[in-house]
């Protein structure tokens, strides 16, 4: 059989059958239309190991004496007792190429299974590949673990993932590769707080712009784990599966197990290079929210402005106050109003009232009218949170069935058993049973019915431990459930948009993403905290699909102060909004406010379907950060904007120069401030210098080779601050 070669966006993906299973050859760097003999790739065979080479599999197996991590862990469950077909030897049986997707088979008709391989390189490299194992015997097979894993060139040598906790997630952490298995396990039944969004091998020092980069990551919300397995031989393996709990997969005569799917991107320019390909993929669907784009869902759409009203007014519930806000909101220039927990039955705290999702008639006799007429009417969308995966024990719902909630146990109580231990004192809905599902289905879609509402705000604020249905553990059912109530209920009302949101970033993943239409990265709307949630977040999730909001003076999470031109930056890079009472923002910090918001509404075409670049700074205690429009402009385009950002104090008396990314190296431009200006009050905290550099107060014209290779001198910055730069093409 030929080997299969896939290329794309300067990416090959090379594939051999020649020792009779799948063998990935080469997954990196283009190789070109033509591929020579690969029998030249046959390897020595060291002493003291089994007489043959041993291929590094599409799935690696212990058949053909592949000493790390399986692909494939299972069992058969006959007369005799469980254990039997523990181990498969697969070997191809078919495969299938159009265009730039391929179908492998590969199976045993020994131990009676069948794997198919799903594999795309899609148009800007990023790799999608999957697997779907098929019982084919005449007794149930359980299935353990069935992983998605990729070889790695043996020049990466140092591994960066992300880690994290509530209102502080994505945080990255390196370390070299060495011999032996890096294991990150998510047994949140969610994706996790300390989830690594992404899961990157390099070559040594790799950075933002420089360096070889191989990256994954697994699109699922539920428990899963993501790894590097190196080998006595030298050869490393990235990848990730869905980590599944006792017996969850049984699998009958016939039937299948599919994997998440696995993306993964090749970069030799860094993880800058890691992102385009992401952002091509996201951008490149039909339902992406793009504001530029002819066709979609949301064709045509600009991310609006939003104001959440969380930290606004918390659970205090007032029409009056809720007016008012949204009279204040609409000054400003906000275009989306959503209402936060505390309006439905029984919610004056977060005790009580989960589950019961009908209108308090108490708060809001007339039901929510009144306050999306007032918003409406000022021109902006209405949008409600809800979280429909989640009760409260004091709640109607749940005194009505106690069945409905997950336990871990199927003891025949007449509550269902014994209850996990609480999370911010509220339990999980169990999706699983079809009746549950139901009503949630149905209130939600009341909801929307009757009600004219543009978003949604779906929160999910609790780990899902010691999760079952009938006793059993089901964490990969709900997540299955959780996946088909968002399908439905965006089938029924096409035009309401979803953020997922999970005690902020706890459920930010390829798989929720192509069910909502935006994530909430953190709770957390401090700004200098948010600086590098947000860049890992944006390391794989394109900006218009970031929530991002500038949060009150002083922050709720932190306690931090700071001013409005650095929290306003800060949020400008992403789907922009604020979460803040408004109506006691006056004077001139209002009309800086409002200057803000009218250059977010000027850019964010830009923000939202540029390239995303960020410099490697010398200096630790500065970000150089940007968007760079695509292809060429116009001569008085703006070209790129990019954030100069203190995040605390430095060793140098002064940051020197620093060079803008990514410009077209023969093109002339003019490089302006245009936040914060002498106008604003912020302006003199911002700095601090006896003298400027000369180009900042009129701004510096000079080619793209010159201002990414030689720079512009940075002026002396406070700690907690940041600029706005506007480059102008000419």
């Amino acid at each position: 059989m030929d080997p299969l070669h896939l290329r794309s966006a300067g990416t090959s993906l090379v594939i051999s059958f020649d020792s009779g299973e799948a063998e990935v050859i080469h997954w990196g760097a283009d190789l070109g239309p033509a591929l020579p003999d690969l029998a030249i790739l046959g390897a020595a065979v060291p002493p003291s190991s089994i007489d043959a080479r041993v291929p590094a599999g599409l799935l690696p197996q212990a058949s053909s004496a592949w000493r790390g991590r399986p692909a494939l862990r299972g069992h058969r469950m006959t007369d005799d007792g469980p254990g039997h077909d523990f181990s498969s030897r697969l070997r191809t049986t078919s495969a299938s190429v159009e265009g730039n997707t391929a179908t492998i088979v590969q199976a045993d008709p020994d131990t009676g299974i069948s794997v198919a391989s799903f594999l795309a390189l899609h148009q800007g490299g990023l790799l999608e590949l999957r697997h779907t194992v098929t019982n084919k015997g005449t007794t149930p097979f359980q299935v353990d673990e069935l992983a998605t894993v990729l070889p790695v060139a043996p020049d990466a040598v140092e591994l960066l993932d992300l880690t994290g906790r509530w209102c502080r997630e994505r945080h990255p952490q390196r370390h070299a590769i060495q011999q032996g298995t890096w294991v990150r396990s998510g047994r949140h039944g969610r994706t996790g707080h300390d989830s690594s969004l992404l899961f990157a091998a390099g070559t040594r020092g790799f950075g933002n712009r420089h360096g070889k980069v191989w990256a994954t990551h697994l699109a699922w919300s539920g428990n899963h784990e993501q790894f590097a397995d190196t080998i006595g031989d030298g050869r490393t393996m990235i990848g990730g599966s869905e980590l599944l709990g006792p017996a969850e997969v049984v699998l009958e005569p016939g039937a299948g197990y599919s994997t998440p799917a696995l993306f993964a991107a090749y970069s030799d320019r860094g993880l800058d290079g890691i992102t385009e390909a992401f952002y091509s993929w996201f951008r490149s669907r039909p339902h992406h929210v793009l504001p530029a784009a002819s066709t979609g869902l949301h064709a045509g759409k600009a991310r609006p402005v939003v104001l959440n009203v969380w930290e606004a007014v918390y659970f205090n519930h007032n029409l009056d106050v809720l007016t008012e806000l949204a009279e204040s909101a609409a000054d400003l220039g906000v275009e989306r109003f959503v209402l936060d927990d505390g309006w439905f039955r029984g919610r004056r705290d977060d005790h009580a009232g989960l589950g019961d999702w009908y209108v308090d008639d108490t708060l809001w006799p007339d039901g929510l009218a009144p306050l999306i007429d007032a918003v409406t009417s000022r021109g902006m969308e209405f949008g409600l949170w809800v979280e429909p995966e989640m009760v409260n024990l004091n709640s109607d719902i749940a005194r009505a069935h106690p069945e409905w909630i997950v336990r871990p146990s199927a003891a025949a109580h007449k509550d269902g058993g014994r209850l996990p231990l609480e999370w911010r004192n509220q339990h999980v809905i169990d999706l699983v049973n079809p009746a549950a599902w139901q009503y949630i289905y149905d209130r939600i879609d009341a909801l929307l019915s009757e009600n004219n509402i543009s978003y949604l705000k779906w929160d999910q604020n609790r780990d899902l431990v010691e999760h079952g249905h009938a006793g059993r553990a089901s964490v990969h059912e709900q997540t299955l459930a959780a996946y088909r109530l968002f399908d439905e209920l965006r089938k029924a009302h096409p035009g309401v948009e979803i953020e997922s949101c999970s005690s902020g970033g706890a459920r930010v993943d390829l798989g929720i993403l192509e069910r909502t239409d935006r994530i909430w990265a953190s709770d957390c709307n401090d700004a200098l905290e948010r600086q590098t949630i947000q860049r890992w977040t944006g390391a794989v999730v394109p900006p218009e699909l970031v929530g991002s909001h500038i949060g009150p003076t002083t922050s709720h999470t932190t306690a931090r102060t700071h001013d409005l031109s650095f929290r306003a930056i800060t949020a400008f890079f992403g789907h922009f909004g604020m979460e803040w009472d408004v109506r006691g923002v006056q004077g001139k910090e209002r009309e800086e406010l409002r200057r803000i918001v009218g250059l977010y509404k000027e850019h964010r075409g830009l923000v939202h379907s540029g390239r995303r670049v960020n410099a490697d700074v010398a200096d630790e205690s500065f970000l150089l950060h940007g968007v760079v429009a695509e292809g060429s402009v116009a001569e008085g385009t703006t070209a790129a904007l990019f954030a100069v950002v203190s995040t605390r104090t430095s060793a140098a008396e002064q940051p020197g120069r620093m060079g803008l990314p990514g410009l077209e190296p023969e093109r002339n431009y003019r490089v302006e401030l245009i936040a914060p200006v002498p106008e604003d009050d912020d302006y003199a905290h911002t700095f601090t210098q006896a003298q400027p550099p000369s180009w900042l107060a009129d701004g510096a014209v000079a080619g793209g080779r010159f201002l990414a290779e030689v720079g512009l001198p940075m002026p002396v910055l406070n700690p907690e601050h940041a600029l706005l730069l506007k480059v102008t093409a000419l």
